[in-house]
């Protein structure tokens, strides 16, 4: 999986960053969805100049059972398919609030 992004935050407040491809840069806030009324909605809408271009789920590992955020991108400059990403550690950093957003091409 590639990183196309770094945010910090934590699961419980949202987080702010960037993604970064090789043609787009642009800074992201992933907000808590507080109008969430069903378990089908998502946790997070994600924001980039006040255009929606995202949400994201809280999942539970299989092995460990830990919390992650799972993302779904989707915006014109992405093209006509979904981005989707999970946040993880971010590779060098020992801090607990830093987060890679990890590129999961589907096929």
């Amino acid at each position: 999986m590639a990183a196309i992004g770094i945010v910090s935050g934590t699961i419980d407040k949202g987080f702010v960053g960037q993604i970064r491809t090789l043609s787009i840069r642009a800074a992201i806030e992933i907000r808590a969805n507080r109008s969430k009324s069903a378990d089908v909605q998502p946790d997070y809408r994600i924001w980039s100049d006040d255009v929606e271009i995202g949400a994201g789920w809280i999942r539970f590992s299989e092995t460990s059972g830990k919390r992650y955020v799972s993302l779904n991108f989707a915006a014109p400059e992405f093209g006509p398919r979904r981005i989707y990403a999970n946040l993880g550690r971010a590779a060098g950093q020992d801090r607990d609030d830093v987060f890679a957003i990890l590129w999961n091409p589907v096929d």
